[in-house]
């Protein structure tokens, strides 16, 4: 967007892309336009992202907000010419639902040293909980040829590492010509990109990894043995009620596999807490599921009701019981980094460094070292201990 922005000659402007993925997303949204306009009086504000896709009269509302723009429209240069100009409405949002490709310039990486690459886009899943299907559309990935297109070019720049990204990461390819899976990209790309040092997959919906995918896991050196899974809880009703694909049983048994075929593999996983008639049994099982899957690193979401969802129409559970079933989590998710802090402790890591003193390793944890390093080369270190939830080398 900056990009469409600085070469439609915009000027005077900011722009927030929003996100909606919980209530208190759309509240800090709200209160960051409000303080963008104090800070800047004569400023146009632009206002796009997924919350102003789903509800954009209600931002077009807000004294502070001079254009709101859509997710579609945001990737089209004419929307930023047309906002140099002055030669557009105040709100310019179409129907996601209508749009059928990803925009070929989406997958651009971006960031300092770790590329990020988007090879998908939108979901097709309708989980009770989750709005963002509404605000990204349906399905749709970007195909494999293009991808390693990038990649080697990304490579060539002198990026060490690549992260693959998307909404709905295991539903690539379903929309392509002969419906590729996941494990065929990363294959391919590994194959085809030789010089790259470094692959990762962003979150994945565990039940939907193909045989490929794991394969890859089992053998690619390259592919990072750190994997973020799309969990959501750790009860069978729950997750039924979620309307999730998998039981808890399938999410124990996918770490249990990928664990023989690659040990030492780390796992993050999103967890809700307070999901519509959790109990505290059902809870329990969230909190033994971080256990029972040996999980690393717990992103916890405090269940809050998105309107339009069927999870809103649901019993809702008490707010301080949310609040205080969150900071158990993510009290237990404490407790598993440090378990894991502690075992790394004494053998020799890869890292990409991030910082001329700080990087990550294999597995995505933070070290910190004690001689400064190149920025975005990879460098290996013995662990010598850990301080403040990273490993120090």
């Amino acid at each position: 967007m900056q990009e469409l922005a600085n070469g439609a000659g915009l000027s005077d402007s900011v722009i927030i892309n929003t996100c909606a993925v919980t209530a208190e997303a759309v509240r800090k949204a709200r209160q960051d336009i409000r303080k963008r306009r104090r800070d800047n009086p004569n400023a146009k504000i632009i206002v796009t992202g997924c919350a102003a896709q789903i509800d954009p009269e209600s931002f077009a509302g807000m004294d502070e907000v001079d254009h709101v723009v859509g997710n579609s429209e945001k990737m089209d240069p004419a929307t930023w010419g047309a906002l140099a100009t002055g030669g557009t409405e105040p709100v310019q949002v179409n129907d996601i639902m209508s749009v059928t490709e990803t925009a070929g310039h989406l997958i651009d990486g971006f960031g300092r040293h770790r590329a990020y690459v988007q090879v998908q886009n939108g979901c097709d899943h309708r989980c009770t909980f989750c709005i963002i299907p509404y605000g990204r559309g349906n399905s749709r990935s970007v195909p494999a040829g293009v991808v390693v297109d990038q990649i080697k070019r990304l490579v060539d720049r002198g990026f060490n590492e690549v992260v693959l990204t998307g909404v709905d990461m295991t539903s690539w390819g379903a929309d392509l010509p002969g419906t590729p899976q996941l494990g065929h990209l990363v294959t391919r790309i590994l194959k085809l990109v030789p010089d790259l040092p470094r692959l990762r997959i962003s979150s994945i919906d565990s039940i939907e990894v193909d045989d490929a995918l794991m394969e890859a896991i089992a053998t690619e050196a390259r592919l990072m043995p750190h994997l973020h899974l799309s969990l959501q809880h750790g009860d069978d009703l729950i997750l039924k009620r979620m309307k999730r694909r998998h039981l808890r049983d399938d999410a124990i048994r996918f770490t249990e596999d990928a664990r023989k075929h690659r040990p030492g593999i780390t796992f993050g996983a999103d967890i809700i807490a307070g999901f519509p008639t959790e109990t505290d049994a059902h809870f329990e099982n969230s909190l033994r599921l971080v256990e029972d899957c040996n999980l690393t690193w717990l992103h916890v979401f405090p269940y809050s009701p998105r309107p339009g969802t069927p999870a809103a129409r649901m019993p809702q559970v008490n707010g301080v019981t949310i609040k205080s079933r969150a900071t158990m989590l993510r009290a237990k998710g404490a407790e598993a980094v440090q378990t894991h802090l502690t075992a790394q402790i004494g053998g020799t890591r890869s890292i990409l460094m991030e910082r001329a003193d700080m990087g990550r390793t294999e597995h995505f944890t933070e070290v910190a070292l004690s001689t400064d390093q190149i920025p975005g080369q990879i460098v290996t270190a013995t662990i010598t201990g850990s301080q403040n939830d990273r490993l120090t080398a």
